[in-house]
């Protein structure tokens, strides 16, 4: 069984607004099998408790900008063991501002479908489950869905089981991990910024910028 998280970091507004980011990092955390899985989640529930929890009690979910880097790492060490992969795609959004004016939905299904196909699924024997974050509204729950649907059931046999979820990051272990990761490769592309990377890159099996320079 193959559980598939993805997230992203950075938004879909014109690159030259102020507080706007640079780039749009789309990222695909692949673990197979429940046990793996679990282990993920007991990683997430671990650096809240033990540490992100004794220095802000309120906060409920780990997230990339709210975890300092001892945190971050706290947490890598307890996922290092555990058998994933990730796959992303960096978009240099002035590249594509017209785009992003006129047609943020379209960049981004684009986007997320120049990650799975990175992903060797045609292996799947039995499930793929693709979890995303709810915070895509609508959009994700009818468009986005029939989209991947269509492209994902063109790649795994018609035995094995497709589903796709969509829940809030606080809501999903997995999902606050992926987040995590997603904040250090844009903090790579954004700031130069390699400390928190360098912990993880290790786990990265895909990575591309778009367009390719």
């Amino acid at each position: 069984m193959h559980y598939l998280y993805l997230d992203e970091s950075g938004d879909l507004g014109d690159p030259q607004t102020p507080g706007a980011s640079r780039h749009l990092v789309i990222i695909v955390l692949d673990v197979e099998g429940t046990a793996a899985r679990k282990l993920i989640e007991k990683g997430v529930e671990r650096t809240l408790k033990n540490k992100v929890r004794r220095r802000e009690s309120r906060i409920a979910e780990l997230k990339g900008s709210g975890t300092t880097l001892a945190e971050k790492q706290y947490f890598f060490r307890h996922m290092a063991p555990v058998p994933f992969q990730l796959y992303t795609v960096i978009l240099d959004k002035k590249h594509y501002r017209d785009q992003l004016l006129y047609n943020q939905n379209r960049v981004y299904t684009f986007l997320t479908h120049l990650v799975l196909k990175e992903i060797p699924l045609e292996q799947a024997s039995t499930q793929v489950v693709l979890t995303l974050d709810r915070r895509r509204g609508s959009f994700a729950n009818h468009e986005f869905n029939t989209s991947l649907r269509t492209l994902l059931e063109a790649r795994i046999s018609p035995r094995v089981l497709l589903d796709i979820n969509h829940y809030l990051s606080h809501e999903s272990k997995p999902l606050q991990a992926v987040d995590l990761f997603a904040w250090g490769i844009r903090r790579k592309y954004e700031q130069g910024d390699l400390q928190w990377y360098g912990v993880f890159q290790e786990k990265i099996r895909h990575e591309q910028m778009h367009p390719v320079k």
